[in-house]
């Protein structure tokens, strides 16, 4: 890659993640005190746009993202049966949209690969414990950005998305992330 083309690339970056770019913003709030996990993502007006229904009680620990009608989106599941932590996203009829795992080797930043079935894998690096990282495609290019500097609430973080992207997939990959981060906590 010439230096052209990461200037390209730092340009296309500011015009969508920059002061008044055209990602989509969301806010994820998690409720402290709550059975099974459920919490509200807002968009960037603070309306309500989809909810994350955590399913209590369940052997494996699974989320369901919704729309405001109440219509499934998909499902994120934990997978129990691998050496490192993993989780499905599959969609309303049950099929495989991604599966989100952690990298086995990352010396310097934390990594987490996403492997998407129909469309280009991601990969997810930067500090994920304090909600500080980029979402990139097998390309470099930058889809999502999560921060929870935005915030002064705890337990609330955004996540800015590139217009080109699926949005439920992209939010689903953050919800893994994070539960399988701070889940256990």
């Amino acid at each position: 890659m010439g230096l052209g083309d990461r200037r390209a690339r730092r340009h296309e970056e500011r015009e969508t993640f920059g002061h008044g770019g055209t990602a989509r913003r969301f806010q994820l709030r998690q409720k402290m005190i709550s059975i099974g996990d459920d919490f509200w993502i807002e968009d960037e007006r603070g309306e309500r746009v989809f909810r994350v229904d955590g399913k209590a009680l369940r052997l494996r620990k699974t989320f369901h993202l919704e729309d405001m009608r109440g219509e499934r989106l998909c499902t994120i599941q934990k997978r129990v049966m691998h050496i490192r932590g993993t989780m499905a996203i599959e969609g309303p009829d049950g099929d495989r949209m991604a599966l989100v795992h952690k990298a086995l080797v990352s010396p310097l930043r934390e990594r987490w690969k996403v492997d998407v079935e129909d469309g280009a894998d991601l990969r997810a690096q930067g500090n994920i414990v304090d909600h500080e990282y980029e979402i990139e495609n097998d390309d470099g290019r930058k889809v999502a950005q999560v921060s929870k500097r935005w915030f002064r609430l705890r337990d609330t973080y955004g996540v800015e998305i590139a217009p080109d992207q699926n949005l439920a997939l992209v939010l689903a990959v953050a919800v893994a992330i994070d539960e399988m981060t701070h889940g256990d906590d």
